[in-house]
């Protein structure tokens, strides 16, 4: 396999490569790993190493290259090895996968805990743990993940988390915790505001719709939905993602609620333009206390008036300045509803791409760039984490 040179050279500065490890699918649900190393992949070799897939077959690693230039490998096992085992192929995959690409002088960005049995020998110039979730709150999570994240807190030189509410609870537990809510692709989303040709599988469905899209899983309150569906039968309820996690045979079934499945993220745009008012109908529990929904600024850049239930990271700041109506049962979600079908969107739109106008995946990727180019060249110095610490706090008064 033909691969480009060891490092990328920017100028005079030889550019680490980063080798990411994933509990998420690249090729899943185009979310924040997506943006983000998409953007790395432009300036330096990015490879997305994703948990085990088990079946028949003798041991296998899949590499292939997605279209935004990120290496993804798959480890595919056999069923039925014990745990020893799956960590020591996962090890050795990974080990020849490095080799075999010329990976040296490289960055280890972790998504998942997880990871640690078989990385814990890699010598990466710095370490980052981007927190997009608190993991252990999922259903189906593994009883050793809190023990590995403490563990991964220690190995860490930085720390990013995915929104407000898990800044606040890793904040005390690491020396360089930052928070960097997902952001959003504004240009792709407005497109949404404009005259785009309709879905086939959306175009017979009358209107007023709701919509929603997403992960299907134990964070989003199917009865919430049920009881909208029930109360309003003119309203359609349009359901967009993959069901994971909870038996499809669960989901509610009424005449006006359409599960359409998962869709690629450039489709997501021509289903939001013909919807009128855009769902977060996430339950209250362990799974939903940290999330920062992404679909929240992507619905906004759409143009879409958005409910959402009161989801901390949503309340604030979008609730508190007015963006977003926020409602828990279902008499005042479907009043939120009603109000946001009235909505006059001249006064509204115009605060709203106020508000985006900040935001970007370029601004989030750059500073979390500068941060871990940061704390890579402090560990080539030999910077201690106390020194780092005092650093960073001197250059945020």
């Amino acid at each position: 396999m033909t691969t480009q040179s060891s490092n990328t050279v920017v100028g005079t500065q030889q550019l680490p490569d980063l080798v990411c490890l994933s509990h998420l699918r690249w090729n899943f649900v185009f979310q924040r790993p997506q943006h983000l190393l998409s953007r790395f992949a432009r300036e330096r070799r990015v490879f997305f190493y994703e948990e085990p897939i088990f079946g028949q077959g003798r041991p296998r690693l899949h590499v292939t290259r997605s279209p935004e230039g990120v290496w993804v490998a798959v480890p595919h096992l056999p069923e039925g090895l014990d745990p020893e085992r799956v960590v020591a192929l996962q090890q050795e995959m990974l080990d020849e996968l490095l080799l075999e690409h010329a990976v040296r002088h490289y960055v280890s960005w972790y998504y998942t805990p997880m990871a640690l049995p078989f990385t814990r020998h890699l010598q990466p110039r710095a370490v980052a743990y981007d927190c997009m979730d608190e993991l252990s709150a999922f259903r189906g999570a593994p009883p050793a993940l809190l023990r590995y994240e403490l563990e991964l807190l220690q190995r860490a030189h930085v720390v990013f988390t995915g929104g407000q509410s898990l800044y606040e609870a890793k904040r005390d537990r690491h020396h360089s915790v930052h928070a960097f809510p997902s952001s959003v692709d504004v240009a792709h989303f407005a497109t949404a505001r404009g005259e785009l040709r309709e879905p086939a599988d959306q175009a017979s469905i009358p209107h007023p719709r709701l919509g929603f899209f997403g992960v299907v899983d134990e964070r989003m309150d199917l009865a919430l939905l049920e009881a909208v569906a029930d109360a309003r039968p003119d309203w359609q309820l349009v359901i967009i993602g993959p069901v994971v996690k909870i038996d499809p045979a669960t989901l509610p079934r009424r005449p006006n609620l359409h599960f359409l499945g998962g869709k690629l993220y450039t489709e997501l745009p021509s289903y939001l333009a013909g919807w009128d008012v855009a769902l977060l109908p996430f339950a209250r529990n362990e799974s939903t206390r940290f999330i920062s929904p992404t679909k929240t600024p992507e619905y906004l850049a759409a143009g879409k008036p958005v409910v959402s239930t009161s989801i901390r990271d949503v309340v604030r700041p979008y609730g508190e300045l007015g963006l977003v109506r926020i409602a828990d049962t279902p008499e005042d979600f479907v009043r939120a509803c009603e109000a946001a079908l009235a909505e006059d969107r001249a006064a509204w739109l115009p605060r709203v791409d106020e508000y985006l106008a900040e935001m970007s995946w370029d601004n989030t990727w750059s500073g979390m760039k500068a941060l871990l180019d940061a704390a890579s060249a402090r560990r080539e110095v030999g910077v201690t984490p106390e020194v780092a610490a005092a650093s960073e706090e001197m250059a945020t008064v």
